[in-house]
This record gives C-alpha cells, sequence and structure tokens, in this order.
C-alpha cells in the first residue's frame, strides 16, 4: 500500500519527510530503546540527510545502514557510505552509528558475507528511505539483473551481490524481504518521468520482476511517497 504526497517545491520535500522520519524514529526509540534507519546514496537524498542530520531526536541509539552500495567502484568517491557519511556524522546526527556495506576495494564475495554478518542483527528496519529509477528500480534492484529474480524471492538470503548490464560496477543491495517488511517506508522521487513511473509501478498489473518498486509499494506496511514536479 502506498500514499503519494506531492509537494510544491524540493525544499518543502526535504524538510517535510525529514520531520516525518525523524518523528517515526523518535516513536521506534520510544518503544524500543533502539531504531534503525536504511537510507539510499546519490545525490537525490543529500538535502533530505542534510536537513534529517539537524533533527534533535536520540541519535546515539540510531543505527543506519545503506540501502545498496557499489562494490570495487574505479573511485571510492562513488560509494554511497561516503555520501551518507558526510551529511550524517555531522549536527546532531553525529553521534548515530553507520555502518557500511562494502570496503571500496574489497571483493564482492568476502563484502556480502561481512555485511550480511553485519547487518542482520539490526533487521527488520525501523525506518527505509529509497529511491526510484525511471527504469522502476530500487536499491540496486534492477530490471536487467541476473540474480533479481532470486533477489525478489520470499527466501532470498537479506543481501545479496547483483549483476546489472546498465550498471559500471556489480552492487551489493538488501533485497525484497528486507525492503517489504520495513516498518515504515518512503520512497523519493522528483519530476514528471519519475512521477509516471510510480504511476505505472503503483497502477499497473505486471510482475514486480518488471517494477521492482513495487516491492515496497505493495508491500503490508504503508510506503509515503515524496514527490515533487520540481527538481
Amino acid at each position: 500500500m502506498s500514499v503519494l504526497l506531492d509537494y510544491p517545491d524540493y525544499e518543502t520535500l526535504m524538510m517535510g519527510m525529514a520531520r516525518i522520519v525523524a518523528k517515526q524514529l523518535t516513536v521506534a526509540l520510544a518503544e524500543n530503546g533502539k531504531a534503525t534507519l536504511a537510507v539510499p546514496g546519490g545525490t537525490t537524498p543529500a538535502p533530505f540527510l542534510e536537513r534529517l542530520s539537524l533533527m534533535e531526536l536520540d541519535w546515539k541509539n540510531v543505527t543506519i545502514l545503506l540501502t545498496d552500495e557499489r562494490l570495487q567502484p574505479s573511485d571510492p568517491f562513488r560509494l554511497n557510505y561516503r555520501m551518507v557519511d558526510h551529511y550524517l556524522s555531522q549536527n546532531a546526527s553525529s553521534v548515530a552509528q553507520i555502518l557500511p556495506m562494502a570496503a571500496a576495494d574489497q571483493p564482492p564475495d568476502e563484502a556480502l558475507k561481512a555485511a550480511t554478518t553485519l547487518y542482520k542483527p539490526y533487521l527488520p528496519i525501523d525506518v527505509l528511505v529509497v529511491g526510484m529509477g525511471i527504469d522502476m528500480h530500487t536499491a540496486s534492484l534492477f530490471p536487467d539483473a541476473a540474480e533479481l529474480k532470486a533477489a525478489l524471492s520470499a527466501d532470498a538470503p537479506p543481501l545479496m551481490v547483483i549483476n546489472s548490464p546498465s550498471q559500471p560496477e556489480q552492487r551489493i543491495t538488501l533485497t525484497a524481504p528486507v525492503l517489504s517488511a520495513a516498518k515504515n517506508s518512503h520512497v523519493l522521487i522528483a519530476g514528471p518521468e519519475k512521477l509516471a513511473s510510480f504511476i505505472d509501478a503503483e497502477e499497473g498489473g505486471g510482475p514486480v520482476a518488471e517494477a521492482p518498486i513495487r516491492c515496497v509499494l505493495q508491500a503490508t506496511n504503508l510506503a509515503l511517497v515524496h514527490h515533487t514536479l520540481g527538481i
């Protein structure tokens, strides 16, 4: 299930989403004494992370996970962890624990084994934030990935290495069962093309493999889709 929230501009979206996520983390902290937040890398969520870092809550008991990561990138600055760490290791969120998914030079098998061991104790996710591509991928669940069927299956391991012909690097990603089990989910999109893709994914009757974002949109828990036409 999902609800589309339309914002008049980019700034209002980022601040509004940060406030909602902070409130949900506060609820999880009050209930459990700890909370888990999973976030994507890339440039689009950077303003959201910057605003979230200013929110006052019990950050020392928040653990931050990545939704996916590039493996052995040619430029280590392409690691999603670097962007997330840059924004959330400042301001009020500087005391939170940020867990990397893979080191820049780590072989895929080694990275997968280490990340699985590191991440499993923090599942299920309290608050999940993902993006969506025009191709309707989310995290690193790409429609053209050889491993997509396995990553979408109900018995998929929590993390998998993904090979996508459309991407320059291998990826490691949270799989569909982990994404769909998040207690609170948010999808961040901007612009008319991604809105059209969201509508196709939400209203289309095709399989999840054609639109992997459906594993979030069709999950039992409500997903909030944050959108603005302004970019």
